[in-house]
């Protein structure tokens, strides 16, 4: 019997290299995964911040919408012991409670996008019977930027 090639074995060394990552692939393929996640996080986060904005103008718009829907049957916008709670179930002092629309003017009052209850004022600035307004992502009056408070007509 005549060999024509040697049989050779395999070095243990050799399969263990050709078998997995080495530790500075892995390190390459975990920087590129943090470089990516850095880039998402800093083109995703102003646009969360802009949309809870646009959120709260929006709340906002509809409470008022559910306020003017509330004048129109009872005359009278609530006072600001009321409050918004008004537009959901009927106040007790209600003149005419015969008025007061079966399941309210709003489905729900909701909070403002950070979790805070959104503010009603009786009467509103400039005039207006009434102001409905968000305190920002802080809860405190006044403030800028995303702390500055929300209007719905505001730019």
């Amino acid at each position: 019997m005549t060999e024509d090639a040697p049989h050779q074995t395999p070095n243990p060394e050799d399969k263990r290299r050709r078998n997995g990552f080495s530790l500075v692939e892995l390190m390459v393929v975990i920087f590129i995964i943090g470089l990516l996640a850095t880039v998402v996080l800093i083109n995703v986060l102003p646009s969360q911040d802009k949309a809870m904005v646009v959120k709260a103008r929006s709340d906002i718009a509809t409470l008022e919408q559910g306020m003017e829907m509330y004048r129109l049957d009872m005359a009278s916008y609530p006072g600001q012991g009321e409050g918004l709670t008004a537009l959901k179930s009927p106040p007790a002092n209600l003149s005419m409670p015969q008025n007061y629309r079966s399941g309210g003017y709003v489905k729900d009052v909701p909070n403002d996008p950070w979790g805070h209850p959104y503010q009603y004022q009786v009467p509103g600035r400039d005039g207006r019977p009434f102001e409905i307004f968000s305190l920002g992502a802080d809860g405190q009056p006044g403030g800028s930027d995303l702390n500055a408070d929300i209007y719905a007509g505001q730019k």
